[in-house]
């Protein structure tokens, strides 16, 4: 099909420069998480001063995409754990403890600490990556 598209365009045909800037924007966009200043800024405070863009750059570190899938993040479309977009708006974390900032920035630290039988790996993530990382996915929608 791409090939019969190539062929049928007139002489001549380049793409202009809103084309070209119109595809990069939807690239981009597929890679771009979907959250504003206001919810970085509110996760942020929610975080005890988590930085969001931190959190992802360390979320691809861990490779916690090998097994969440995690918008945003390229690569991370993995079905192993659950998905992590909404994580705000969920009463639990991994239906064990109520989630609290706090508790989530423990689950990602230690999560065998919090559930023995969880299938999640400790993986030696810092206090401050932890409150990173918690202030992403806070910000997510």
């Amino acid at each position: 099909m791409t090939r019969d598209l190539v062929r049928h365009r007139p002489p001549g045909w380049r793409p202009t420069a809103l084309v070209t800037a119109l595809v990069a924007a939807a690239l981009a966009g597929a890679c771009t998480p979907d959250y504003g200043d206001h919810d970085a800024r509110e996760a942020a405070m929610l975080t005890g001063g988590g930085d969001a863009e931190r959190g992802r750059a360390a979320i691809r570190r861990y490779g916690c995409g090998s097994c969440h899938t995690i918008a945003g993040v390229r690569g991370a479309d993995a079905l192993v754990g659950p998905p992590l977009t909404g994580i705000a708006e969920r009463a639990y974390i991994a239906g064990v403890v109520a989630n609290t900032p706090i508790n989530l920035q423990r689950w990602i630290r230690d999560p065998q600490g919090i559930d023995p039988r969880t299938a999640m790996p400790t993986l030696g993530v810092t206090a401050p990556e932890a409150r990173d990382i918690a202030a992403y996915l806070y910000a997510l929608h």
